[in-house]
C-alpha cells in the first residue's frame, strides 16, 4: 500500500495587494548599511542590501480537509499510487514498445484515465489521513459518515456525475464483513472494543476508487490486521495481465492461512471469508460482472486482461470463514445497461426520474435520498425493486452467521492492469 501523500495544515491565502502595489517591487524591503551611512557627493557607499522576496507558500490541506485538490495540484497532474513491477514471464512487457502501443489502442486515452484515478485515490488517501486521526468510541455512525463524506465531497469538487462519491461509505462492525452505512436515524455508536472497515468510494469521469481499512483501538486484533494486509499486498504482487484469477486467489489464501490471532486466552487460525472477493470494476459500474478475485483458492482459469480495472479485496475472519445477507438494506444502485420497464406507480417514476439525474448507476443509500430532497421514497423503491428487478438492486448486510464468534477486518485496494510503464496501479 502507499504512503500517504497528503499534509494536513491550514489553508494560507496571499496577502492582498493595495490599490497602488506594482508587480515585481518589493514594498517592505529592509535596507541595512553595514555602519557606513551614504553621504551625497562623498563618493560611492555601500550599496544597499534588500532581502529576498519571500516566496509564495505552497497551498497545504485544512483540517478538517476541504480544499479541492484542484488548488493543491493546478497542473492537474496528481501523484501516482504504489507501481508493481512485472515479474518472471511478463517482465518483458515493461519495456515492450509494441505493448505500449496496443495499450493507446485500446484505452481511450491512457492519460487522462490514469489522471482520473489518481484524483480519486489522492482524494481517498487524504481523507483516509484525516479519518485515521479522528476517529475515536463515542462517535456515531452516523457522524463518521458524514464526516468521511463531507471531506470527499470538497476535496473531489464534487460536480454531478463529473466526479463525487463513488458509493456509500461503509461503516461495518465486528462480525459484519461489508455494505453497512447508517441510514437515518441510526443510533449505533463506535465502541472501544469494536473492529471497523470503513469503506470509502471515490470517482472521477466515473472512474472509481474502491479503497477500505479497518480501525481498531486496542490491541487484540493487531495480528489479524496484519494478515490481511499482507494478503491484499500478496493480491497486488500476483496481480497483472495475463494473471489466472484461481491462482491469485490461491496466494491470497497461503498468506491469510500463514496467521494465528490469540484472543483471551485462545488460539483461533485466520480464515479468509471464502464468498467473499475483490471485483472488476467498469467506468460508474462499481461491481462490474464476469470476474472476480476470490479469496480461496480454486479452478478459475480465467486471466486479467490488458486495461482492467480490480479492486482487491481481502476479508480474514476468526470465525468461520463465510457470511450471509441479514439486516435491513442501506445500499441501492440502478441496475446498469436495463432494459426499459414500464413504471406504474407514480411516485416510482419521480423516484427514477432523480435517481438518474443524481447517482445514474453509481450507488446510494437514503441518507443522499434525503440530501437530495426527496422524501417518503420507501413504497418508491419497494415498487421499483418488486415490481421489475431490472430497475434497482438492492444490498443487505453481508454478516457472519449467529455463533460463528467471528471478527471480520477488510484492507482493500484498487489496482489496474497496464502494458506501459505503470504496470499495476495501486492506491
Amino acid at each position: 500500500m502507499t504512503n500517504d501523500l497528503s499534509t494536513n495544515g491550514t489553508a494560507i491565502e496571499p496577502e492582498k495587494a493595495p490599490q497602488n502595489h506594482v508587480e515585481g517591487e518589493d514594498d517592505n524591503e529592509d535596507i541595512e548599511d553595514d555602519g557606513v551611512a551614504e553621504v551625497p557627493g562623498a563618493g560611492e557607499g555601500k550599496k544597499k542590501k534588500k532581502k529576498k522576496k519571500s516566496k509564495k507558500k505552497k497551498a497545504e490541506q485544512s483540517e478538517p480537509p476541504r480544499i479541492g485538490l484542484s488548488k493543491l495540484f493546478p497542473d492537474g497532474i496528481y501523484p501516482e499510487g504504489e507501481l508493481q513491477e512485472y515479474k518472471d514471464d511478463n517482465a518483458w512487457r515493461t519495456t515492450s514498445e509494441e505493448m505500449r502501443y496496443k495499450e493507446r489502442m485500446a484505452m481511450e486515452d491512457p492519460e487522462v484515465t490514469y489522471q482520473s484515478i489518481r484524483r480519486a485515490a489522492e482524494v481517498h488517501r487524504q481523507v483516509r489521513k484525516y479519518a485515521q486521526k479522528v476517529i475515536r468510541p463515542g462517535m456515531g455512525m452516523t457522524e463518521i459518515a458524514n464526516l468521511i463524506e463531507d471531506g470527499t465531497r470538497a476535496l473531489v469538487e464534487e460536480n454531478g456525475l463529473e466526479s463525487g462519491i463513488g458509493f456509500p461509505t461503509g461503516l461495518s462492525l465486528n462480525h459484519c464483513a461489508a455494505h453497512y452505512t447508517p441510514n437515518a436515524g441510526d443510533t449505533i455508536v463506535l465502541q472501544q472494543g469494536d473492529v471497523m472497515k470503513v469503506d470509502i468510494g471515490v470517482h472521477v469521469k466515473g472512474r472509481i476508487c474502491d479503497s477500505a481499512f479497518t480501525l481498531t483501538f486496542d490491541h487484540t486484533y493487531d495480528t489479524l490486521l496484519e494478515a490481511v494486509k499482507a494478503a491484499t499486498n500478496t493480491g497486488i504482487r500476483e496481480a497483472g495481465i495475463d494473471a489466472r484469477l484461481g491462482e491469485i486467489a490461491g496466494a491470497i489464501q497461503e498468506t491469510m492461512e500463514s496467521y494465528e490471532v490469540v484472543v483471551n486466552g485462545k488460539t483461533y487460525p485466520v480464515k479468509p471469508i471464502e464468498n467473499l472477493s475483490g471485483h472488476l470494476i467498469n467506468p460508474y459500474q462499481i461491481h462490474a460482472g464476469g470476474k472476480s478475485v476470490c479469496l480461496v483458492k480454486n479452478d478459475d482459469q480465467t486471466k486479467m486482461e490488458e486495461g482492467e480495472y480490480f479492486a482487491i479485496e481481502t476479508f480474514g475472519s476468526t470465525g468461520r470463514g463465510k457470511v450471509i445477507e441479514s439486516g435491513d438494506v442501506s445500499h441501492y444502485a440502478r441496475t446498469f445497461d436495463a432494459p426499459h420497464v414500464p413504471l406504474r406507480l407514480t411516485t416510482a417514476k419521480s423516484l427514477l426520474k432523480s435517481i438518474n439525474k443524481h447517482f445514474g448507476t453509481l450507488p446510494f443509500c437514503r441518507r443522499y435520498l434525503d440530501k437530495v430532497g426527496e422524501s417518503k421514497y420507501l413504497l418508491a423503491v419497494r415498487n421499483m425493486f418488486v415490481t421489475s428487478l431490472q430497475h434497482l438492486t438492492v444490498t443487505a448486510y453481508t454478516v457472519e452467521p449467529p455463533g460463528s464468534a467471528g471478527c471480520c477486518p477488510r484492507l482493500s485496494t484498487p489496482m489496474r492492469c497496464s502494458r506501459s510503464d505503470d504496470r499495476s496501479v495501486c492506491t
